[in-house]
């Protein structure tokens, strides 16, 4: 595949992505290769791109955002839950070498797991349904939903650590969803709205499990994280 001409100034200058290390993630993933080969010449427009499947690559800004509101170290542990064409989970990779990733759709975790294998991203990638997370390899610092879901499945807070940071679209619609940054403090759930998004929805492809103890204390948490919101 040939590398079409990366603007200058890649990536854009966003006012609200300050993170000089989210910046260079930015700059050093190479985006043409997680791109079809139709959309090639629109691989660094700041914009997103249909896969294939009725999946995205997300808009760059947008993953910046996502990734920069995780404050991730070099030793953090962190979940992607949504690995599409694997550009996220790339970003996320050149800030940390833990990355988990969980996709949904067969066909497109092969294709992610092969092209970050070839890239050289070290991550770990399992077909699943994503609002179950990874508990084996729980906890994380930092986990990253790249779809949007109804509500914020409980299993995901209850895997992350304590002062952990979860970023997640939440809205019924592709016209209502706004992105939250949850974090985790002991016993304590906040939240912060950090913009206006359009994502796909998240693909449930099991049936919901009854609460236990724990989740069921986090959903009571979380409704009243977000019932005036």
């Amino acid at each position: 595949m040939n590398e079409p001409l990366r603007p200058a100034s890649w990536p854009p200058a966003w006012p609200d992505v300050t993170d000089p290390g989210v910046l260079a993630a930015i700059a050093e993933t190479p985006r043409h290769e997680f791109v079809p080969h139709a959309s090639l010449d629109q691989a660094y427009e700041d914009i997103a791109l249909p896969i294939g499947r009725g999946q995205t690559i997300s808009q760059p800004y947008i993953v910046a955002l996502m990734t920069q509101a995780l404050a991730l170290t070099p030793e953090s542990r962190v979940l992607e839950v949504g690995t599409g064409s694997g550009y996220q989970a790339a970003v996320l990779a050149h800030l940390t070498p833990h990355v988990w990733s969980v996709e949904s759709v067969p066909e497109l975790a092969a294709t992610a797991e092969a092209r970050l294998r070839r890239l050289g991203y070290p991550v770990q990638l399992r077909v699943g349904d994503g609002r179950l997370g990874w508990p084996e390899a729980a906890p994380f610092d930092g986990i990253l939903v790249a779809a949007a879901a109804r509500s914020v499945p409980p299993a995901l807070v209850v895997q992350l650590a304590d002062g952990g940071r979860l970023v997640i679209p939440l809205g019924d619609s592709a016209w209502d969803q706004r992105l939250w940054l949850i974090e985790k403090h002991g016993d304590t759930l906040s939240k912060a709205f950090l913009a206006e998004v359009r994502f796909v929805p998240l693909v449930y492809t099991e049936p919901a499990d009854a609460d236990d103890a724990a989740l069921a204390n986090i959903r009571r948490k979380l409704q009243k994280l977000f019932e005036h919101s």
